[in-house]
């Protein structure tokens, strides 16, 4: 029974790697920010000092938005700024000033083609 084992498991073993190389589920960023994924689609938080953009894709494709709001929440440290999401284009953007540093937290509140909003956390890089 052992002789079967070791086979079988130096089989499996071999097989990993190619399934971890699916290309079916892309969440690399694209815009070099940072990826999270939702039941709305991958969101990608690309977060400058005076905007912040949210890139939607569904599985490495970009999702086409005909609606979309929500809000932004920039955390660093003791300071906290908020501010509303609108649609440019293909993506969501908000503009102000904001502290943008490695760790800082933010949280996006987003609803987008009339379906019910969700909430993603992002860590920056």
């Amino acid at each position: 029974m052992n002789r079967f084992l070791l086979p079988l498991a130096v089989a499996c073993t071999l097989a990993l790697p190619a399934h971890a190389q699916d290309k079916h589920d892309d969440h690399a960023p694209k815009f070099g920010g940072v990826v999270i994924e939702t039941k709305a689609g991958d969101l990608e938080l690309v977060a400058k000092a005076e905007l912040i953009q949210i890139h939607v894709s569904d599985h490495g494709k970009p999702l086409k938005l005909t609606g979309g709001t929500g809000k932004v929440t920039v955390f660093n440290g003791k300071d906290q700024t908020e501010a509303p999401l609108t649609l440019v284009g293909d993506r969501l953007e908000a503009k102000g000033s904001f502290r943008i540093a490695a760790g800082a937290k933010v949280l996006a509140e987003v609803a987008l083609n009339g379906r019910p909003a969700v909430s993603a956390r992002f860590t920056l890089k």
